[in-house]
């Protein structure tokens, strides 16, 4: 099938550029020194190439992609790095065949945590602006954790506000910050993790010693502003045109079909007037006709996986495959 033959809006990834962007980070980062987030791409398929890698380690951001992983034998060692006092999805992880670490933040999240059932747990720091406790908090929850029952493997924090900075140098500035409050509270805490980063920030933070990039299997937007990125934007929204003005064109993928919160889609024919829920309006370079095929580029991967159920395979612009986005949800 041609790529022009899928009903749209359909997703589809490149797929030499998704494996291409797998094994350069495979070289990058080999072996347990990346922890690849799922979140970005919720597909136990794209997990599984990321395994084959020699990346054995899985970071999560829900109890979905925990158990998801776990249930197609990808639980050898699993990070859910969000804090839960979900009393049943802790549980469910705890009872799984998988190594499952929780990051916990506070007296309730590691009550909870002990409470289900869960050994393992990570001091979630906060070194930016999501979640996190204080460094001067960390020794005290690593203490109760351990009281708990449950064994402290280490520190986690995210830098997310470095990621997307383009300024090479203010971004190293940002992470050097960030990590110092990290490794104050890993000499309070102990354990054999250092763990947090992403795409963004995986060639400038040498501070971890595990990285939590997702993004780059099939990149945002975002992040093509930044120099020091290798990575290859690998994921398109096929659409049709559905409607032609005297100005502008029509096509059927709007907000439902593509996450916004960073900006407007990319199209390299043309300029991106506005999305509504069902359509885009386009500024075209040349002419268009109502059923001629556009496609566009979301600006962030992870929440427009988590709008479709299929990632359709694409080489050299024909359908060869599809994968189900199996972890969405919670």
């Amino acid at each position: 099938m041609h790529i022009d033959e899928l009903p749209t809006p359909a997703l589809w990834a490149d797929l030499d550029i998704l494996e291409t962007n797998i094994a350069m980070m495979a070289q990058r980062l080999p072996g347990n020194r990346l922890r690849p987030h799922v979140k970005a791409h919720k597909t136990t398929a794209i997990a599984r190439l990321q395994y084959e890698a020699g990346h054995m380690g899985f970071t999560c951001a829900t109890a979905r992609e925990v158990l998801g992983l776990a249930d197609a034998g990808l639980g050898h060692d699993l990070l859910l790095a969000n804090e839960t006092v979900d009393a049943d999805r802790l549980t469910s992880m705890a009872r799984s065949e998988a190594r499952v670490t929780i990051a916990v933040d506070s007296e309730a999240t590691i009550d909870a945590a002990a409470a289900a059932g869960i050994a393992e747990c990570v001091i979630d720091i906060r070194v930016g602006f999501r979640c996190g406790c204080e460094v001067g908090e960390a020794g005290y929850l690593a203490d109760r954790a351990r009281k708990a029952g449950l064994e402290v493997r280490g520190v986690m924090g995210y830098e997310g506000h470095a990621m997307g900075v383009v300024d090479l140098d203010r971004r190293r500035e940002l992470v050097e910050a960030a990590m110092e409050r990290l490794l104050q509270a890993h000499e309070l805490v102990g354990g054999d993790l250092v763990t947090g980063g992403g795409t963004g920030t995986h060639a400038v933070n040498t501070w971890v010693n595990e990285i939590q990039a997702g993004s780059y299997v099939l990149m945002d937007t975002a992040y093509t502003e930044q120099v020091d990125q290798p990575f290859e934007q690998g994921l398109f929204l096929q659409s049709t045109v559905v409607s032609i003005a005297e100005k502008f064109a029509v096509c059927d993928a709007g907000l439902k079909a593509q996450g916004m919160d960073h900006g407007n889609p990319s199209w390299r024919e043309g300029e991106i007037l506005f999305c509504s829920d069902e359509h885009t309006n386009l500024i075209p370079e040349k002419p268009l006709l109502v059923g001629d095929r556009v496609c566009l580029i979301p600006a962030h991967i992870d929440p427009t996986m988590a709008k479709h159920q299929l990632l359709h395979l694409v080489r050299n612009e024909e359908v060869v495959g599809h994968w189900e986005i199996d972890l969405r949800h919670w």
